[in-house]
């Protein structure tokens, strides 16, 4: 998605947390302040540690346990085998470096899909 698409959709969300009852609002953006994430954050992850923590940081587990662990393989492998060690840090680093440039429209359709989440459950619980 572009970030013309997302900010479209953020303005769509906002038009709709707009609409919510003083009490829903204040729900809300307490969940919101707690929930979304910081894209510079992701992009240091990203950008100093290659092995995926980056991908832990927005709660994607498996994939950052799998870049993780093909790292750890890779760097085991130096020693041993270098060019299959080699062969899998580079692999891992030509996955990871487009994620790097678009670390900000990563994050912010994270945080969308957070924002939506939260509107859903603020409106279900004043619905109950």
């Amino acid at each position: 998605m572009n970030i013309e698409q997302l900010r479209d959709q953020e303005e769509a969300l906002r038009n709709k947390i707009r609409k919510l009852t003083d009490e829903q609002r204040r729900g809300y953006y307490r969940q919101e302040r707690r929930q979304l994430k910081d894209p510079d954050t992701f992009a240091v992850l990203n950008y100093f540690f290659i092995a995926g923590l980056h991908h832990f940081y927005l709660g994607n587990r498996l994939r950052g346990s799998i870049n993780l662990l093909v790292m750890l393989i890779g760097l085991a492998m130096l020693p041993v085998f270098a060019p299959v060690g080699i062969v899998l840090l580079v692999g891992i680093f030509v996955v990871e470096l487009p994620q790097l440039f678009k670390s900000q429209r990563i994050v912010y359709a994270h945080n969308l899909a957070t924002m939506r989440q939260i509107l859903s459950q603020v409106s279900k619980t004043d619905a109950l």
